[in-house]
């Protein structure tokens, strides 16, 4: 059995990311819109009946804008903690609501889903490891440094959704507010790009096939900088920026039991072991 995934959004803009096998699949966070997710999930030849549940990271609106058209049009059930529903003011009707536990496990189907606590400016902020058949995906962003569950979870991963948010001396040398540029850079904002590849570096195992950068800032970070910062320390990591305009592709990870099937045009897939 084997595990794809695809970030159908990333950032300030609306966070989106699929993560599904052959029967099931959730969404980590619902930032677009309904009729935009719909339409990006059709482009990369995905079926919006094979989401199974969304699962909420925190209440900002980037990261809720879309759930409740969502989870009413197609019954969705949506996992989110007590206290992010609490302050998301999101009028999700309780009848598709279940509570969800920071450092406990939900199986979907064939897919397990583990929320861990991180830091940001949020009531109650989780990230997530979705795993199937020993492959685990990690969702990492929002985080506003590098703690002892982030560093745990990473090392665990075959692929990662990992925030690289901002470039130091953009933010520091930008339009935005001081008091903005404080938020952004302390221990509960969001990772810079040197942050990020201190955590790559020193806590990355042979086992990380694909890194898929997140979260970007339009204003205080540029793709191309934080891609070849990046590549230029590593040789068995693919690098991809997850874009704030586009679904990026479906990559998959297929454990070493499952033969190799075609390749789909919109599907990059890799042998967990290759």
């Amino acid at each position: 059995m084997s595990l794809s995934f695809a970030s159908l959004n990333s950032g300030s803009n609306g966070n989106c990311y699929y993560l599904g096998n052959e029967q099931d699949a959730v969404l980590i966070d619902a930032g677009l819109s309904c009729k935009e997710t719909e339409k990006r999930m059709k482009v990369l030849g995905l079926s919006m009946r094979s989401i199974k549940a969304v699962f909420i990271s925190h209440e900002h609106i980037d990261h809720i804008k879309g759930i409740e058209v969502l989870a009413k049009k197609y019954e969705i059930p949506v996992y989110i903690t007590p206290p992010t529903f609490e302050n998301s003011r999101c009028p999700i009707p309780k009848a598709y609501v279940i509570w969800m536990k920071n450092d406990a496990s939900i199986n979907i189907g064939n897919i397990k889903i583990t929320a861990f606590s991180k830091n940001h400016d949020a009531a109650d902020p989780t990230s997530f490891i979705v795993e199937c058949n020993d492959i685990k995906v990690g969702v990492f962003t929002d985080i506003g440094q590098v703690c002892k569950n982030v560093i745990h979870h990473f090392k665990q991963c075959d692929a990662v959704f990992l925030e690289a948010n901002y470039d130091r001396e953009m933010l520091m040398n930008g339009h935005y507010p001081y008091s903005l540029k404080t938020r952004i850079s302390g221990g509960n904002g969001h990772l810079s790009n040197d942050e990020a590849l201190d955590l790559f570096l020193n806590h990355r195992t042979t086992k990380l096939k694909y890194l898929l950068l997140s979260h970007l800032s339009k204003e205080n970070n540029d793709p191309d900088l934080v891609k070849k910062l990046f590549e230029l320390n590593t040789t068995n990591t693919e690098i991809i920026i997850a874009s704030r305009y586009k679904p990026s592709l479906i990559y998959k990870v297929i454990h070493p039991s499952v033969k190799k099937t075609k390749i789909k045009t919109n599907i990059k897939q890799l042998n967990l072991f290759d």
